[in-house]
């Protein structure tokens, strides 16, 4: 008898069937409701900010003035605002909170011309204006100046220096000449970084090529990993490089599995951070007891699926619960291939995983590079399948097996063996957290 089931995939879902008998399991975050009323939820945080700012002090110098203060005595000497947004790979709700930090803004005394929209890309492809419109509300859109990062141009960065850690702190000019620096997005699992959000958004989203390569190579060592934020050293450098920037104010987000908003943070980025994370971890942790000897695993559709450069982080976080040896299927759309040029251009002159490994090794650290691996690493320790919109020969090309369905792919990961296996699926994958109980 069989069962069915149903995840992500891409702007819908798709169905698969397994075998009933088959011990099985769902992976996924605890079911919360979202926010009643997001806007009001989003109102409710500008206006009840957390901590106060590193970075000012009252005029005199004693002691540190509230964050509405602060920004207020900036406003009145008719300041700058540019404000970091998440690019397209990310399901940040800019329709809700955008609008209410604008009005929060002009309360405070800022003047909407003086209000600029930085799209924070990191090291992914730049947005064209036809596409702005897919991530930014129009009142935004009509309202304001909206610019794109290029982490690749140099023109258009600007040095403040580095970190103790030795990463060169390279900027967004815009963003960095500003007078006040605002970051908004989700705070949400990162498979090394510990967490998404607080100063994430600029200090990386808003960093130049270089600033990304060295931050990013701190994910080689074993204590940068999903859900540590306090003793994880990309995280720290992350924070250190927000500190050299400057970050006034940060609004995040918390969103459930269906990427609602159910709680708002604002204020001070770290004192954000420090209240989001426990609600996160009580929302997205899970334990499981064993590894399964196969997961079936999705990223959470659109645009946790876009290409595989995000996709890669479901299987990340599936290889935690997959026994070694075991099977991953990894079901993503991918609509936008690879996602990265580098990445795709520096994975097709290799002809194993394994030799992916030691390349990279060999030749050091490089955004695009490293994310093919962090795929050819799990695949070394299970067999990855593919179910993607990619033709056959594509996904080859990134050295994982293709097919055209889960189905298909279970009967590939299974062949007729009548051997018992225990499976997990994880419909939400890039916003779970599983921990092995026995680790």
């Amino acid at each position: 008898m069989k069962k069915s089931y149903e995840i992500p995939y891409g702007s819908s879902t798709t169905l698969f069937t397994l075998p009933g008998e088959l011990p099985t399991e769902i992976i996924a975050p605890r079911v919360v409701p979202a926010a009643a009323d997001p806007v009001a939820e989003v109102v409710r945080a500008l206006h009840s900010p957390c901590g106060n700012p590193p970075y000012g002090g009252t005029p005199n110098g004693s002691g540190a003035e509230p964050i509405a203060a602060q920004l207020r005595r900036l406003a009145a000497v008719d300041a700058t605002v540019a404000v970091a947004v998440n690019d397209k790979t990310r399901p940040v709700p800019h329709g809700h909170l955008l609008p209410p930090l604008v009005a929060y803004l002009e309360e405070l005394g800022f003047r909407k011309e003086k209000i600029v929209f930085v799209i924070a890309t990191g090291a992914h492809p730049v947005m064209t204006v036809d596409e702005y419109p897919s991530i930014l509300p129009a009142e935004i859109l009509r309202n304001h100046r909206v610019e794109c990062h290029d982490s690749h141009d140099p023109a258009r960065l600007v040095s403040l220096g580095s970190t103790i850690r030795g990463t060169p702190a390279f900027f967004n000019r815009t963003y960095a000449e500003a007078d006040v620096r605002v970051v908004v997005g989700n705070i949400e699992p990162h498979q090394f970084m510990g967490y998404s959000g607080g100063v994430k958004s600029a200090a990386i989203g808003l960093a130049g090529t270089q600033t990304i390569n060295v931050n990013h190579a701190r994910m080689l060592n074993p204590a940068a990993r999903l859900g540590s934020y306090s003793d994880n050293p990309a995280r720290a450098d992350v924070e250190e490089l927000g500190r050299i920037l400057g970050i006034h104010f940060a609004l995040n987000a918390v969103l459930n599995d269906h990427k609602q908003i159910v709680n708002a943070f604002a204020g001070d980025p770290v004192a954000v951070m420090e209240a989001g994370i426990p609600l996160v971890r009580e929302n997205f942790e899970v334990s499981i007891p064993v590894p399964f000897d196969l997961v079936i695993v999705s990223p959470g559709g659109h645009p946790k699926d876009i290409n595989l450069y995000q996709a890669q982080k479901a299987l990340a976080h599936a290889s935690i619960i997959t026994r070694d040896g075991g099977t991953i299927i990894l079901a993503a759309s991918c609509p936008e291939g690879s996602g990265s040029g580098s990445y795709e251009k520096w994975v097709h002159d290799r002809h194993s995983n394994q030799e992916v490994v030691d390349q990279f090794r060999a030749e050091g650290f490089r955004v695009g590079p490293h994310k093919a691996f962090q795929i050819a690493r799990d695949a070394l320790k299970a067999r990855v399948i593919l179910v993607s919109d990619m033709a056959d020969e594509i996904v080859r090309g990134f050295l994982l097996e293709p097919a055209g369905s889960v189905e298909e792919a279970f009967e590939m990961a299974t062949g007729h063996s009548d051997k018992p296996l225990s499976i997990g699926i994880m419909p939400y994958a890039n916003a779970t957290i599983p921990r092995l109980s026995g680790a």
